[in-house]
């Protein structure tokens, strides 16, 4: 592993940890207003500073981030799974299934992923509890993005279709869902393992791109979205750098993931 792998390794295991450790390292919960300082400068009580009804950003962005960093993994455990069952079971079935499960996915990847997102989030309730906000997001991520997960597991699982021991246990009489589950879906590991990471960071953009437009995740939770939402009335940088906090955090986290995932894993 390179030096920069190593370095990507270390940021992500770092911000992760953090973020994890929130409720310790955080001064106050992320709900907790102080009136009598909105929209303060950094202090020693309040280490961004405050929002615009004396919220503690510091708080905001150690819990957005634990939000944010545990939604992405949930979609993607989704949606690799649910890529695994439409595209490895339809590679290893052949015939009209492959050609239902191709022409599907050629549907969901024909039309554009952030329009197709904030589409189906617009017409879901909105006026929904915080907690129903996180779930339906990551729901939504899920379900909506295992079209090209699913496309990669069909073409492996078809090359193993027709592989010797495959033809030799169909011989012997196995049951055909034993024989998926039991020999074909443990030999699709590495590449389910890849398409889990490699979803990891699209969802995490993805969730970004709801909470900016105000369809993500609801207040008073914060996430990377919602907080990336507040840049909108940021007038100059020099007077207040201190709100790109979050931002930075993202652009740390897309890269150390670009840097960890290699070549052989975005190929596979």
């Amino acid at each position: 592993m390179s030096a920069a792998r190593k370095l990507a390794c270390v940021a992500l295991v770092a911000v992760c940890v953090v973020s994890l450790a929130a409720q310790w390292l955080a001064p106050s919960g992320y709900a907790k207003q102080f009136r009598e300082s909105p929209n303060s400068s950094p202090t020693r009580k309040h280490l961004l500073g405050t929002d615009e009804i004396g919220r503690d950003r510091f708080a905001r962005v150690l819990y957005g981030t634990r939000i944010s960093l545990l939604l992405a993994p949930a979609a993607a455990l989704i949606s690799t799974l649910l890529a695994a069952l439409v595209g490895g079971l339809a590679g290893y079935l052949g015939g009209i299934w492959l050609r239902l499960a191709t022409s599907l996915t050629d549907l969901f990847l024909s039309l554009p992923w952030l329009f197709l997102l904030i589409t189906v989030r617009a017409l879901l309730p909105l006026n929904v509890s915080p907690l129903a906000s996180v779930l339906i997001t990551f729901l939504i991520l899920g379900l909506l993005g295992w079209a090209a997960s699913a496309r990669v597991l069909c073409t492996s699982a078809q090359s193993l279709r027709t592989s010797d021991f495959i033809v030799q246990a169909r011989a012997s009489g196995l049951h055909a869902s034993r024989l998926f589950f039991v020999h074909v879906l443990p030999n699709l590991k590495p590449v389910l393992y890849a398409q889990f990471w490699i979803s990891i960071p699209v969802f995490i953009l993805s969730e970004a791109n709801l909470g900016i437009l105000g369809l993500g995740v609801a207040e008073p939770l914060p996430s990377w979205g919602s907080l990336l939402r507040e840049l909108e009335g940021l007038m100059s940088l020099r007077e207040e750098p201190w709100r790109l906090v979050p931002l930075v955090l993202l652009i740390i986290v897309m890269t150390s993931f670009q840097m960890v995932l290699s070549k052989e894993e975005v190929a596979a």
